[in-house]
């Protein structure tokens, strides 16, 4: 980069503090190495070639990630602030949210917290690209190359418009929403937990007849209004919650309890320091104060179905 900057080696080797010959010979190697010829040189000029002017702006950048990998590192040594990049699913409440955040902080006051609403498998392909530190995912899914916290398990149960058969029940089997559509995530935000849902449900007498996706609070209730569809909700989430106050609308607990989210903070294996140990205990902690949650065959990940097996 100075010798291209600079279109003198002379120049180039003064402001970087070495000598002509050795800068030379460094750029002969990296010639080498790159296999493109970076410079054209004559007695008085160095004039960049094209292959080089393609290549100076990735060698830019590298040189910028390489001053802020320093400049964290320098941080980190130091005791100064450093950045956690965390995520957590679409469906977590308020209530929970605020309970994670407030117990990081407790924990860990000391670094950044860069929180993000990822679903898991965004999650996956974060923690594959190294742009996610930590998460909260749901289960099942391949945890592959991941280390987990305990599991935690929400029970689920059903949104229904309130005039339903039903919502006249303390607690409603599955089979008793024969007729019904189903209001469900979009498979590509957790490909295995889709299936899974889809799989119990015809395992237990109910075959929607369309599968609908919608997540919002606001949409999701609209279809179960206006489209003859229910949807599946753990208590503790605003669509619940919603559903508790709402005359058209009513939550009703799950016979058998047959369905729920499984969770456990993720995070990549040997990621595992101070701030990713301080989210994952601060996660838990706030999961079972907010949300309900118990224990569900705890450090253990949930195997996956056959992607297809509930259309057999």
């Amino acid at each position: 980069m100075a010798v291209a900057e600079e279109s003198h080696f002379g120049r180039a080797a003064a402001r970087l503090g070495t000598a002509q010959p050795p800068l030379s010979q460094r750029i002969q190697r990296l010639e080498r190495e790159l296999g493109v010829r970076l410079f054209e040189r004559t007695s008085r000029h160095v004039t960049i070639t094209r292959g080089g002017t393609l290549l100076l702006d990735e060698a830019r950048r590298l040189l910028a990630q390489s001053d802020a990998l320093m400049a964290t590192a320098r941080r980190i040594r130091d005791g100064e602030n450093g950045l956690l990049r965390a995520a957590l699913p679409p469906d977590m409440a308020g209530e929970t949210v605020a309970a994670i955040l407030a117990e990081f902080q407790q924990r860990h006051a000391g670094v950044e917290l860069e929180l993000h609403e990822l679903s898991t498998a965004e999650q996956l392909a974060r923690f594959a690209s190294h742009d996610l530190d930590v998460g909260l995912i749901h289960h099942p899914c391949d945890v592959s190359g991941l280390e987990l916290g305990p599991v935690l398990r929400r029970e689920v149960g059903v949104l229904l418009p309130r005039r339903a058969a039903a919502a006249e029940l303390e607690d409603v089997a599955l089979a008793d929403l024969a007729g019904y559509d189903l209001v469900l995530f979009p498979r590509a935000s957790a490909p295995a937990l889709y299936d899974d849902v889809l799989t119990t449900c015809a395992r237990n007498g109910y075959a929607p007849a369309a599968v609908r996706h919608g997540q919002g609070a606001s949409f999701v209730r609209g279809l179960i209004l206006s489209a003859n569809s229910v949807a599946f909700s753990p208590r503790d989430t605003h669509l619940a919650d919603t559903a508790l106050q709402d005359p058209d609308t009513a939550w009703r607990p799950l016979t058998g309890t047959p369905l729920a989210w499984r969770h456990s903070v993720a995070w990549p294996q040997g990621r595992s320091d101070a701030a990713v140990s301080a989210f994952a205990e601060a996660t838990t902690q706030a999961l079972w104060n907010t949300a309900a949650v118990s224990s569900d065959l705890p450090r253990h990940p949930i195997h996956l179905r056959p992607a297809a097996e509930y259309w057999v």
